[in-house]
């Protein structure tokens, strides 16, 4: 599948970023080069990490068959007739008048096996790819069964060996778990068991990183007076300033998880504005916040993530950043694809977000 082309499709979305980026440049000038930072990492669940949704209650292959669905691109003819502009599914459009059949039409049941069959290969060989491993018997929190009967990871693979790869980094780091869904508190419990009790058939030896796993559930409350952050005894308003929001996060440690407020969301037309809020600070020069959701979008009227900056390097200020200033800088669009297909897809897509962030560091210190 096609990676991320941090330039854009075309000339005025390039403009359109680097106008973004030299905003951001301009924020990174109290910023050492070369320091390494912590990395407080909010990861989605829902074709992020999971195959599955207990909402909708999609398996593995409903599932793939929406998600190929948000990455197929086409046009609708002057009658009105659908015409493909891609044969393999990619993130971004393959040119500018193109859209997604799903932003076309929504969601379609059974999209491979109709008017998206020249994708089923792909649904399948990804299906395959995440089978449970034959001969081991499942497990009630790692593994689930599909609609085709089929035993399937329940958690990609690749995010357990971002945790190994980011202890053998000697990085400090913490996860931070972001959902609209329901799945947050099995999460929890299977990364525990994982963690803690090495219950996972791939990776037997994770009790050796020493990871700890808050296994209360957070909520994350947004309304028009501020947002709301909850956590067992723990309640902080942005009413009182955005910096504390900032610094609870910054502070976090092993792995953890909230419920983001999904009606705020809807209520602001699924745009960036009612999005999932992330707080960065380009003058914190020990803390590096990076987000990565599948619904993180180019365009700021279907993203998923509220990013805020902050102006200064003590005040509590902040603006909206658009998506594309900090698009694989602080935030990632997940390539589900990729999650389940390369072992190495989430630990390389936190690299270039650091190498990004680096460069940008430096531009703006040049």
């Amino acid at each position: 599948m096609a990676e991320p082309d941090n330039s854009g499709p075309d000339g005025e979305q390039r403009d359109g970023m680097s106008e973004c980026h030299n905003l951001w440049q301009a924020r990174l000038r109290s910023s050492t080069p070369g320091q390494r930072k912590k990395l407080v990492l909010h990861v989605d669940l829902n074709s992020t990490i999971l195959v599955s949704d207990a909402v909708t209650q999609d398996g593995a292959v409903a599932t793939l068959d929406h998600y190929l669905s948000t990455v197929t691109w086409g046009k609708a003819d002057e009658r009105g007739k659908w015409e493909w502009l891609s044969d393999s599914p990619s993130l971004l459009p393959p040119c500018k008048d193109a859209v997604s059949f799903y932003s076309q039409f929504g969601r379609t049941l059974g999209f491979t096996a109709g008017v998206g069959r020249r994708f089923r290969k792909f649904r399948d060989e990804h299906l395959e790819l995440l089978r449970w491993p034959e001969g081991i018997k499942g497990d009630k929190d790692l593994s689930y069964k599909g609609e085709d009967g089929r035993l399937y990871h329940w958690i990609v693979p690749s995010f357990f060996q971002l945790l190994k790869d980011l202890v053998q980094e000697g990085r400090e780091f913490a996860i931070v778990f972001r959902t609209f869904g329901i799945d947050l508190p099995r999460v929890l419990r299977a990364v525990n068991r994982a963690l803690n009790e090495g219950a996972h058939p791939l990776f037997p030896d994770l009790p050796d990183l020493k990871l700890s796993v808050n296994v209360a559930p957070g909520k994350i409350h947004c309304s028009a007076k501020g947002i709301t952050v909850k956590r067992s005894e723990n309640r902080l308003s942005s009413q009182g300033g955005e910096r504390s929001l900032y610094q609870f996060f910054s502070s976090m440690q092993g792995l953890g998880g909230f419920k983001d407020d999904y009606e705020w969301w809807a209520g602001n037309s699924f745009s960036l504005r009612g999005g999932k809020p992330l707080w960065v600070d380009p003058f914190d020069q020990q803390v590096q916040h990076i987000f990565i959701d599948d619904n993180i979008r180019q365009d700021d009227e279907q993203t998923v993530v509220n990013p805020k900056v902050f102006l200064d390097s003590e005040g509590s200020e902040t603006r909206t950043a658009c998506t594309s200033e900090l698009y694989d800088i602080a935030l990632v669009q997940n390539d589900l694809l990729q999650a389940i297909a390369d072992p190495n897809y989430f630990t390389r897509r936190v690299h270039i977000c650091l190498e990004n962030y680096e460069r940008n560091l430096q531009q703006g210190t040049g």
